[in-house]
């Protein structure tokens, strides 16, 4: 089989590409080890994705934003940093009431409707239930092999396929790669008091509790604990882990009772040492994977679809080779240097926060005594979390 574009993982990264590259005249290839029916119709997998003002526009300009139900988006109109027992808390609040400073969309919606974007424009070959077992990378081409003796000439392979990416190894490309030593569990808790539209992220003594709201009386709980004691909360049946939240939180929300499947992750963060190689790019979490605490590591997936796939169809209506290094060169350092300094600043204030120690702690009240009395501090924060920019056009 020949293709122009081969696409390594039909998560949201490979989906938003994918789509990105329609009207290019490129031959693109989408291979996935999850059958098709899981692609179509994902489960529910506890994370809810808080979506920049950037990351709706790429979403509407790809035409994924339109399928998505109203009661999948919730606003989120205001954050909060609490830092254990301080008094102080420092709020993030967008500059116009009426604006939120994102939305909070499920990841398994993003992904259906990302699919079924692909599936109604036509003109990209699904490849489902395939698994990758060889990459060769050459000047006039790439090769794959399938595990089912099936291999795929391919003038450009993306790898999309998440922070532990084979197809990465498989070019030779390391990456920095940072174990905090803590599960990250997600689900859904419906409780008793209104939040607001206000997204809580408490760091306590061994843990750090986030609640993102969701429409309703009911939010997101994200809940970042040692393996033993992610283990034990797994374990607990759903009214004992209701409980266990609602003392956890210290009663914040009033009661709170489990009300979906609850999910668990390890929490490392992973950048890739180069972003492009011969004949090969790397997006998503296989070039950046994210600790959640600023929220960036899906959006930086769609922007990074967006980058790539515009450098491509510029280099298609130019006559040059799309898998050459010029638009990758390109694609790889203009990602870097959006993605570079914030992951950097994540994995400062993860380390800073998930540390118990006194001065530590001493440390945390500091910055949010800083940041609570300097107004021009939040306002630049609050502008690189909407991330309002214009979504890039691949035209």
């Amino acid at each position: 089989m020949r293709t122009d574009v081969a696409i390594i993982g039909a998560g949201p990264a490979g989906l938003a590409l994918a789509t990105g590259l329609k009207g290019s005249g490129l031959d693109v290839t989408l291979i996935e080890r999850s059958p098709e029916a899981s692609l179509a119709a994902p489960a529910f997998d506890g994370r809810e994705i808080a979506l920049t003002h950037r990351s709706q526009a790429i979403l509407r300009d790809l035409g994924a934003w339109v399928r998505l139900a109203p009661e999948e988006m919730a606003p989120l109109g205001e954050a909060r940093v609490i830092n254990g027992g301080f008094p102080l808390a420092l709020r993030f609040a967008p500059p116009a009431p009426s604006e939120p400073l994102g939305r909070l969309v499920p990841n398994h919606a993003i992904r259906r409707t990302l699919f079924d974007t692909v599936a109604a424009q036509g003109g990209t070959r699904l490849l489902a239930g395939r698994e990758v077992t060889a990459l060769t990378l050459a000047p006039d081409g790439a090769r794959l092999r399938l595990a089912c003796g099936e291999e795929i000439a391919a003038r450009l392979v993306v790898a999309a396929d998440s922070r532990f990416s084979a197809a990465r190894r498989r070019a030779g490309i390391g990456a920095e790669m940072l174990d905090f030593g803590r599960s990250m569990i997600v689900c859904r808790m419906a409780h008793e008091r209104p939040h607001g539209a206000t997204a809580t992220e408490w760091f306590g003594h061994r843990q750090t509790i986030a609640m993102l709201p969701l429409n309703g009386a009911m939010s997101s709980a994200v809940l970042t604990l040692a393996p033993d004691e992610t283990e034990r909360m797994l374990a607990l049946d759903p009214e004992d882990f209701g409980a266990e939240v609602t003392r956890r939180y210290e009663g914040r929300l009033g009661a709170m009772r489990l009300v979906s499947t609850r999910h668990a992750y390890p929490l490392v963060a992973v950048y890739a040492h180069r972003f492009a190689a011969r004949r090969f790019a790397l997006l998503g979490d296989a070039a950046v994977g994210m600790h959640p605490v600023t929220a960036h590591g899906f959006n930086f997936g769609l922007s990074g679809a967006a980058l790539l796939a515009a450098e491509l169809k510029r280099a298609v209506a130019r006559g040059l080779d799309p898998g050459g290094s010029g638009a990758l060169s390109y694609y790889a350092s203009a990602h870097r240097r959006a993605t570079l300094p914030l992951f950097l600043a994540t994995n400062a204030i993860a380390r800073l926060y998930g540390d118990d120690r006194a001065p530590a702690r001493l440390a945390r009240a500091a910055l949010i005594s800083a940041g609570a009395a300097l107004p021009p501090i939040r306002r630049a924060i609050v502008a690189r979390l909407m991330d309002a920019r214009p979504a890039l056009s691949a035209g």
